[in-house]
């Protein structure tokens, strides 16, 4: 209810910002084979991925870290592989054998949506939520978890917005899976916070500092 009342809730020249990030199918399921003398060893090992790296690595979250060592590859298609270059604070780095569109493109074939603990408890991710669990504005890949607070809005929301003379403006906040992870902590300062991306283009800046100059929220 709160949700299609909005629009009531702001005043002509109020400025509703919005989080355009896209939600990449950040979940993979693999395999690592290890060669010892008893023969050779698998173990399944989960994957999702935090983010990209300036070398063109990725940084993710693998279940169970302690079955991977350095220098082994994880397959998880018969496209997709990667090394683990790295690993530190419980997270690992990733080398894939892909990069660009040949990446993207094998990654939304064997990824599948990282959906929260609350839905996931019910059921598995489907292709459905390829779409479902995305804002209908989503345009920047690179989150791997919705924007969970407008997964409710919907065009006719949008529109009642704007014709109340409400303007609309898009920042990228690339959502990371540290907002998986519970407090494990008594005292929160204690709690570490996991890094994500943004981006605040020059036009979204000075549309949003113009509203506020002129008084509007």
């Amino acid at each position: 209810a709160i949700s299609r009342e909005l629009p009531q809730h702001l005043s002509p020249g109020d400025r509703l910002v919005l989080n355009d990030t896209k939600v990449i199918p950040a979940r993979l399921s693999g395999q690592r084979t290890r060669s010892g003398e008893a023969g050779e060893t698998t173990a399944r090992i989960e994957a999702t991925l935090l983010e990209p790296r300036a070398d063109g690595t990725w940084s993710a979250l693998l279940k169970p870290l302690k079955k991977v060592r350095d220098g082994e590859t994880l397959v998880f298609s018969p496209s997709l592989s990667a090394e683990v270059t790295a690993r530190h604070e419980g997270t690992a780095i990733l080398r894939f054998n892909l990069a660009g569109d040949d990446f993207d493109a094998a990654l939304a074939q064997a990824g599948a949506m990282p959906l929260p603990p609350y839905i996931e408890g019910r059921r598995s991710a489907d292709a459905q939520d390829n779409e479902d669990y995305q804002t209908i504005w989503a345009r920047n890949s690179g989150a791997v978890a919705a924007p969970t607070a407008s997964l409710h809005f919907d065009d006719a929301l949008l529109a009642a917005v704007k014709a109340r003379g409400i303007e609309i403006s898009f920042v990228t906040l690339h959502v990371g899976a540290g907002t998986f992870l519970p407090v494990k902590v008594d005292d929160v300062r204690d709690h570490k916070m996991h890094a994500e991306r943004g981006e605040i283009a020059d036009e979204a800046a000075r549309d949003i500092n113009a509203t506020r100059a002129a008084g509007g929220r």
